[in-house]
């Protein structure tokens, strides 16, 4: 008896779980892990959509591999037995300076889609942005959560039908839009084009194949009802039909011709805050804050557009400084670890905005997963904070972090 007094003493028993997949989810320790569980449990075509870039993904890398470049200057024998994370933007309180940015077509992760997305920002207190391409509609989330939502807007040839997502918007209680500027003509992302991959996706023999190898997607998609652009259906009257034909109209939608000057006509059916989504420069950042926009969020698509842009955690100082803080500043791409997030603010960001880090979270358990992926950010943050010596968001200055130029 001795023997075994002395094991229990210093051993705690795993409790025994039969699922492998939650085996698996209660070992990951951080965003990465989740994206491997993602990449397993999607079809290869899915995973590569949400996780691919343009071209040669260059931007997508460096937009990671910049928060590698900053370093920390710890304060020490600072008190930081109380820790304050939260934040404001536009007038709302909100739990962490941390937004859940827009991404289409959403519902190819898990079934729920936007809706699990929405759920999980609302329960962490935090705002979420629907995209125009998502495939839960305006109404649907704003039934599904009461928690600060964002509308997500093209400015596309068809002034009347983005008018009309707009109102719908401002009905349901959306209280500011994120004006996407990045996209006078989509990138070219070739992961897609090498698997074949389009929106929505084409069935063939490898299609087959892949969801043969992952039955729990496919059981999970072929119970719920198709999935189409939900958002543009509605606003088109229903007459657009199937994703397959709207997809067709929505590549013809958007407008080179779009221009400062289409800010004023935003401005003239929407009263509440304007964001724009896709500033990389300074110069544009300037003339943002001349023509009257609300904030800005540095943002190169997540390096899915121009392959090259800059990366966003390195043009934050810069913007800030030249515009003198007069707006405030997102910065958009490359969040993995809540560390991220304390840099940028360091750097002079307001919040941040995060995509692939949920998609990663709900494409490996859905809401759970989503929640999880915030979780993980969350904890990193204030850890981090509390070995720097700083205990709530205005003591993140430029003073904790040293920017490496290697």
């Amino acid at each position: 008896m001795g023997v075994f007094k002395t094991v229990f003493s210093v051993v705690r028993f795993e409790k025994l779980t039969l699922s492998r997949h939650k085996r698996r989810m209660n070992k990951a320790a951080n965003i990465d892990d989740l994206r491997v569980i993602a990449k397993k449990r999607l079809p290869g075509g899915i995973f590569d959509y949400i996780d691919g870039g343009a071209e040669d993904e260059i931007s997508l890398e460096r937009n990671v591999a910049g928060y590698r470049n900053i370093e920390w200057q710890p304060r020490v024998l600072r008190d930081v037995s109380t820790l304050d994370t939260s934040a404001s933007l536009f007038g709302r309180p909100m739990s962490m300076p941390l937004i859940l940015g827009p991404t289409g077509f959403t519902r190819i992760a898990s079934s729920q889609g936007e809706l699990d997305v929405a759920r999980a920002a609302q329960d962490a207190q935090l705002p979420y942005t629907l995209s125009t391409l998502s495939t839960r509609s305006i109404e649907e989330v704003a039934a599904a959560s009461e928690g600060r939502k964002w509308f997500q807007v093209y400015v596309w040839k068809d002034r009347a039908l983005v008018a009309d997502m707009v109102h719908r918007a401002k009905e349901c209680g959306y209280e500011a839009l994120m004006l996407t500027v990045d996209t006078a003509v989509l990138g070219r992302r070739e992961r897609d084009v090498r698997r074949g991959f389009t929106l929505p996706p084409k069935i063939g023999p490898s299609t087959i194949v892949d969801g043969i190898l992952h039955p729990h997607w496919t059981l999970d998609f072929l119970r719920n009802e198709p999935v189409t652009f939900a958002n543009i259906r509605k606003s088109s009257g229903d007459t657009a039909g199937s994703a397959v034909v709207l997809s067709s109209m929505i590549a013809n939608q958007f407008d080179q011709a779009l221009s400062w000057t289409d800010i004023e006509w935003l401005r003239s059916i929407w009263n509440g805050p304007i964001m724009l989504k896709g500033i990389q420069t300074v110069a544009d950042a300037q003339l943002a804050v001349s023509h009257g926009v609300d904030a800005i969020s540095i943002s190169n698509h997540g390096g899915r557009q121009l392959d090259g842009a800059p990366v966003p955690i390195e043009l934050i100082e810069p913007v800030v400084q030249e515009t003198h803080g007069a707006i405030p500043v997102i910065c958009d791409g490359g969040i993995r670890r809540g560390a991220d997030i304390v840099k940028a603010i360091a750097l002079g960001a307001t919040a941040c905005s995060i995509g692939r880090a949920y998609l990663y979270g709900l494409g490996a358990d859905g809401q759970r997963g989503v929640t999880r992926s915030i979780e993980m950010l969350r904890s990193e943050m204030e850890r981090t904070m509390q070995l720097c010596g700083v205990t709530a968001i205005d003591q993140i200055t430029r003073n904790i972090i040293r920017v490496r130029h290697s």
